[in-house]
């Protein structure tokens, strides 16, 4: 009968870890460009390394609206990675946006989780622009991080305008909220957090509600709008010091610990 129990917790440790160990996997990031093409005879150039940087030049044409490159987080260098519904993180880098553009023409970049089946409330960002903006949209949520975001200073915490050339920390997390036992989702720029209520962090899915379906996958992007009127309208995203690390659920570490219990009595027997 011990045996019997060790080898059942046995089983729900090595089930447990195996969901927790798939975040783990993430090991690079794989670049799309051309996500929008308004403007299809601007010039788009990347790096992917240490760093990933997306930068569009010659952003001008009659017409069109913008231009969109993204690059999203990979376990094998080629494809993005495909969140499942166990994938808890926290996630962060650093972001740096320059741009050579007519000011008041859009320039952005941040955080994008793609959720093209709506069921998490669609796509979420989190960005910075050159107008200053820094604001979390989309999903679950909507928060004003600057004072040209409106609604400053909001329930939590706030950050200056961004200003071009400026590197901001932008932060994200997926987990399970302690308070309802809900998956949310938590935003944070420069390590300020924001808070759907004032001391609390967590923007909370609805019930039953996570991620892991089909398409959802996390990156950044960089977008560029037109400007007819400048022929050297372009700019660049510098994404530095990408991190994204696992975070067991709260079932996960029971698991855990009752299995370095079980290894525990049986050492001790």
């Amino acid at each position: 009968m011990k045996r019997l129990i060790y080898f059942v917790t046995l089983l729900g440790l090595v089930a447990a870890t195996g969901a927790y160990a798939q975040v783990s996997t993430i090991n690079s990031a794989v670049i799309t460009s051309r996500v929008f093409n308004d403007i299809p005879g601007a010039t788009f150039t990347s790096a992917n390394g240490f760093f990933t940087s997306l930068s569009e030049a010659g952003v001008s044409a009659p017409t069109g609206f913008a231009n969109r490159d993204i690059w999203r987080f990979s376990n094998n260098g080629s494809t993005p990675y495909q969140f499942q519904s166990g994938d808890y993180f926290n996630a962060s880098f650093n972001l740096t946006l320059t741009g050579s553009g007519t000011p008041g023409i859009g320039l952005e970049a941040g955080w994008l989780f793609s959720n093209p089946s709506g069921s998490i409330g669609g796509d979420l960002q989190s960005l910075v622009t050159a107008a200053g903006v820094v604001v979390q949209f989309g999903g679950p949520s909507y928060y004003p991080f600057s004072p040209a975001a409106g609604g400053f200073p909001g329930a939590g915490g706030s950050v200056p305008n961004y200003v071009l050339g400026e590197t901001y920390t932008m932060g994200l997390n997926y987990v399970i909220d302690p308070n309802t036992g809900r998956n949310a989702f938590q935003y944070s720029v420069n390590g300020v957090l924001a808070a759907s209520s004032p001391g609390n962090t967590y923007f909370d899915l609805g019930p039953g509600q996570s991620i892991g379906n089909v398409g959802d996958m996390l990156g950044g992007y960089f977008q560029i709008q037109n400007d007819p009127n400048n022929p050297a309208n372009g700019g660049t995203a510098r994404f530095q010091d990408l991190t994204i690390t696992a975070v067991p659920e709260p079932a996960t570490s029971v698991f855990l610990g009752l299995g370095m219990l079980a290894l525990v009595y049986r050492r001790r027997r």
